[in-house]
C-alpha cells in the first residue's frame, strides 16, 4: 500500500515515542520509589542521538533502562543489509524506544519492550519504511496467572487490527526469543513483529502505539503482585543463573543489539539491556520436581496461554 512519508509523519512518530518513554519511566518510578537518571547523547556516525534513562539499585528494580534514540546516516549497517540487501545505497533514519527491566526479587520476572520505526531513502527511488517491536516476559519462578495476564494484554493490544494478528505475532515472538544452543525459549514470550508496512502508514503506526501502550498495562500488575514475595539466597542464585541466558541471547542473537553496534550507536545505551549481575554454572540441572525445574517443564515450552475463546 503506497503512502507518502513526509516530515510531519516522522515527527508524529518521534513525539509519540518520547511521550511513551516519559509515561513508562513515571509509572516504573512510582512503583519503585526511585527515579531514572537521564543521559543525553549524540550520534557520532551521522546525525541525531538519544535519551537514555537508567534506574539502578532501586527498591524493586535492580537495573532498568528505558531508551529513546533517533539516528540518521548515509550508510546502512550489515544487520539491515543482511535482511534487506535491496537497500544497498540507501540512507536511513531509525527511531525507537527500547527497554529492559531487571527486578531485584526473583519472583518478579524480567521484561523487555521495543517499538521502532525505520525509513530508508535514495534519490530517484520510493522511500522504504516499516514499523517493528513487541514485548516479552522472562520469569524465573513462573506463575500461570501472570503468564495468562501478560498474554491477555498482548491479545488486547492486537484485537482491533485483525483476528490473526495476536496468533501470528505470538508465534514470531516464540520463534525469535529462542536460544538454539540451549534448545529453549528465553521466557514465556508475548509479541514480536518486524518489517510491518503492508497495512499503510496510519494503521501500522496505530498498531505500534497499541503495543507500546499495552506494555505497562501488562507488566505493572505483575510487579505489584510479586514485589514483596520473600525469597532465599538459593532463589536469588537461580535468578542470576537464568540471567546468564538473557545475556547470551542479547549478545549472540538479538537484532537490536547487532543493529546498534554495527550502526555505531552509543555502546553504553545499547548494552544497557544487560543484567547487572549474572552467573554461569557448569552443567547445572535443577532438582527434579523443584520450583526451579518447573520453569523448564511448565513455562519455557511454547504453549497457548489464553483460551481459544479469547483469540
Amino acid at each position: 500500500m503506497e503512502q507518502q512519508i513526509n516530515t510531519n509523519k516522522v515527527e508524529e512518530v518521534k513525539h509519540y515515542l518520547l511521550t511513551l518513554q516519559d509515561t513508562i519511566c513515571e509509572e516504573l518510578s512510582t512503583v519503585d520509589g526511585k527515579n531514572f537518571q537521564e543521559d543525553n547523547w549524540q550520534y557520532d556516525k551521522g546525525t541525531g542521538g538519544g535519551r537514555t534513562r537508567v534506574l539502578e539499585n532501586g527498591y524493586v528494580i535492580e537495573k532498568g533502562g528505558v531508551n529513546f534514540s533517533h539516528i540518521q546516516s548515509e550508510k546502512l549497517p550489515q544487520a539491515i543489509l543482511k535482511m534487506k540487501p535491496e537497500l544497498q545505497g540507501y540512507r536511513f533514519q531509525a527511531m525507537g524506544v527500547s527497554l529492559v527491566i531487571h527486578p531485584l526479587n526473583p519472583y518478579v520476572p524480567t521484561s523487555h519492550m521495543n517499538v521502532r520505526f525505520f525509513l530508508a531513502e535514495k534519490e530517484g527511488s520510493k522511500p522504504i519504511w516499516w514499523f517493528g517491536g513487541g514485548f516479552d516476559l522472562t520469569p524465573f519462578y513462573g506463575f500461570e496467572e501472570d503468564c495468562i495476564h501478560w498474554h491477555q494484554m498482548a491479545y488486547d493490544a492486537c484485537k482491533d487490527f485483525g483476528k490473526d494478528v495476536y496468533n501470528n505475532y505470538k508465534k514470531q515472538c516464540d520463534q525469535y526469543f529462542y536460544l538454539p544452543h540451549r534448545d529453549e525459549c528465553r521466557g514465556v514470550g508475548g509479541l514480536f513483529f518486524d518489517y510491518l508496512s503492508e497495512w499503510g502508514f496510519d494503521k501500522c503506526f496505530l498498531f505500534m502505539q497499541s503495543v507500546g501502550n499495552y506494555y505497562i498495562k501488562a507488566y505493572l500488575p505483575i510487579i505489584q503482585k510479586r514485589k514483596e514475595t520473600p525469597y532465599t539466597q538459593e532463589e536469588r542464585d537461580f535468578q542470576l543463573y537464568r540471567r546468564g541466558r538473557y545475556a547470551e541471547f542479547n549478545l549472540v542473537y538479538d537484532r537490536g543489539t547487532h543493529f546498534g553496534l554495527q550502526s555505531g550507536g552509543r555502546t553504553e545505551s545499547i548494552l544497557m539491556s544487560m543484567p547487572p549481575l549474572a552467573k554461569w554454572l557448569y552443567n547445572y540441572a535443577p532438582e527434579e520436581n523443584s520450583k526451579e525445574a518447573k520453569l523448564y517443564t511448565n513455562f519455557l515450552p511454547i504453549k497457548d496461554w489464553i483460551s481459544p475463546a479469547n483469540h
